[in-house]
């Protein structure tokens, strides 16, 4: 069999198409392309088909529902648009087309440069300080700076006219879109405050494109908003608009209607109450989702398995298990170091320590006492028996003092030493490596003990221990030996 040749296939026209769909989307996956809307279609299944052309050609164009709702545009016959997509062919009727990702209005990069360049360099200059900004002052009179004949304004008349129908009006007619359009924004914000009629300014249009927008991104109607002495609402496009002109008013609304809204008296208090109404249902829902919960919780731990509760009655016994080995090992830390505490003290008081230090301190009063006696007598001959005599009542003095408190302080040393204990019938045991004996369960039958007294040892051998049974001194059966 010979092998295949593509070249010498036959294609169903099917297969041509999908061959040549295949090859188009692969080549083609990720495109910029830019052109003029016509043809526009928006069937209510939500896809849209257009053609995209300009003055030497045209292509048809698909935009699927999924990518036309993050759209923040509406797009019309004759808009300039740049179109992110992938080639392809619609296999069916062999037509080659755009499957669109993305769109935007042509030209759209640019103006976004221009506005972000525009908006650095006025905050640098302060324009946008918070600080600068003033409130709105009890409106009894507003002026309206907009197209006489756009939806803005109406939208503005309707809502005062429902909710504060005292307010007066002045409208201050102006061009919102086009080359001629902040040249007459500029002119219309300088009358009304040579005027001095109104308490606030209300400037804006409805929705659009960027482009359609671009006059409230002018420098120079910036300006004029920052330096105008009447406080000036801004009201451009929709909620998701921005402009220049939203950054330097001192007040932004989202819409036309959201203006006159705020400015409108009763607005702030049916907000408010508005906002307390909220805070209590919000509150109310808190603590009965909570109560639920805690019902709730309650009710799933009684449904636990006998072996989930052993399980963890087991792991809280080993928590428990653990602390108390904490608390035990750092007791008797404590314990051992209030033990040293003691010994060191005990050598400190020792009677023979304090006798040695009682010596030391006499021997340095007697060499003070000898060189006062050998410092050369500078007094005549007839003062030096008295001078001796002096020296020799001051030595005696100091003698006896010092005598007396040796005494005192060897008769505290005596009460508190152990020896003096020992005198007066008792005794110390102790193990074979010289620990105390305080209990008898430190003991074992068989273990060898010795005992101090006042004037010895004794070493025994225990046969038995235990707690006496009543008052009665029991009768030793230790078998001794006096050392």
């Amino acid at each position: 069999m010979s092998a295949f040749n593509p070249d010498n296939a036959i294609f169903t026209v099917a297969q041509l198409n999908e061959r040549a769909r295949q090859l188009l989307e692969i080549s083609f996956a990720n495109v910029r392309v830019e052109g003029e809307i016509s043809s526009l279609s928006q069937p209510s299944s939500g896809h849209w088909y257009f053609t995209l052309k300009d003055q030497q050609a045209q292509v048809r164009c698909a935009m699927f529902r999924s990518r036309t709702a993050l759209l923040k545009f509406q797009p019309r016959n004759g808009d300039k648009v740049e179109l992110r997509a992938r080639v392809s062919l619609y296999e069916a009727r062999g037509d080659y087309q755009l499957i669109v990702d993305s769109m935007k209005p042509a030209g759209e990069g640019a103006l976004l440069q221009a506005f972000e360049q525009l908006k650095q360099k006025l905050a640098t200059e302060g324009l946008f300080n918070p600080d600068n900004k003033r409130p709105l002052p009890y409106v009894r009179r507003v002026g309206v700076i907009t197209s006489a004949t756009g939806a803005a304004l109406h939208d503005i008349l309707t809502v005062l006219a429902r909710r504060s129908p005292d307010i007066e009006v002045d409208i201050y007619p102006t061009l919102v879109q086009g080359r001629e359009a902040p040249a007459q924004i500029i002119a219309a914000i300088q009358r009304a405050n040579r005027d001095q009629r109104v308490d606030v300014l209300i400037v804006g249009r409805g929705g659009g494109s960027l482009e359609d927008l671009w006059c409230f991104n002018d420098e120079a109607v910036a300006r004029t908003i920052f330096q105008s002495a009447i406080p000036i609402v801004s009201a451009v496009g929709h909620e998701v608009d921005f402009t220049i002109a939203d950054f330097v008013a001192d007040l932004r609304a989202p819409t036309p209607s959201a203006a006159a809204e705020l400015i409108s008296q009763d607005h702030l208090h049916r907000h408010e109450r508005l906002n307390q109404i909220r805070q209590r249902l919000l509150l109310a829902q808190r603590h009965r989702l909570q109560h639920q919960r805690q019902r709730l919780n309650q009710a799933l731990a009684g449904l636990r398995s006998p072996l989930q509760r052993i399980q963890n009655q087991a792991q809280k016994l080993d928590h428990l298990e653990q602390r108390l080995h904490g608390i035990l090992r750092s007791r008797l830390q404590q314990l051992q170091w209030r033990l040293q505490q003691h010994q060191r003290a005990l050598v400190l008081q020792h009677p023979q320590q304090r006798l040695t230090n009682l010596k030391r301190h006499n021997e340095q009063l007697q060499q003070r006492l000898m060189r006062a006696i050998q410092q050369p007598l500078a007094s005549e001959a007839r003062s030096t028996e008295q001078l001796q005599q002096r020296l020799l009542r001051a030595m005696q003095q100091q003698l006896q003092q010092q005598q007396q408190r040796l005494a005192r302080n060897a008769s505290v040393l005596n009460s508190v030493s152990p020896l003096q204990v020992l005198a007066r019938g008792y005794s110390l045991c102790q193990d074979d490596q010289g620990g105390l004996i305080r209990d008898y369960r430190q003991v074992q039958p068989q273990q060898q003990i010795h005992t101090r007294l006042q004037n010895g040892w004794i070493t025994s051998q225990v046969t038995a221990s235990g707690a006496p049974a009543d008052s009665t001194t029991p009768t030793s059966n230790d078998s001794s030996e006096t050392v």
